[in-house]
């Protein structure tokens, strides 16, 4: 059974960043995407960031200019780097990972905090 697991959230100041990864317990064949989603209290799970087999990369609105995403699919990794984080990013962060036959793979999310 594969698993994702996740790692990096915590609490941060407003303006500070965080670094999560994400990376599969066993190897993925044919991995298409990788991404970040989140969801804060009484939201919906949302796109935070995707990054595809070629490496194109698409991120919310609310992110852009803010948030990079990164994979080494050697690895079976995914990355998000947060910068200028705000009090609206905190949320629980999970990774997601769909391969060729579209089977979807979930980490168990990492709590985000953004407070002074």
């Amino acid at each position: 059974q594969v698993q994702l697991v996740e790692s990096g959230g915590g609490l941060v100041q407003p303006g500070g960043s965080l670094r999560l990864s994400c990376a599969a317990t066993k190897t993925i064949l044919g991995i298409r995407t990788m991404a970040w989603y989140r969801q804060a209290p009484g939201n919906q799970r949302e796109l935070v960031a995707h990054i595809g087999s070629g490496g194109s990369t698409n991120y919310a609105d609310s992110v852009k200019g803010r948030f990079t995403v990164s994979r080494d699919s050697a690895k079976n990794a995914v990355y998000l780097q947060m910068n200028r984080l705000k009090p609206e990013d905190t949320a629980v962060y999970y990774c997601n990972v769909v391969d060729f036959l579209q089977t979807n793979y979930w980490g168990q999310g990492t709590q985000v905090t953004v407070s002074s």
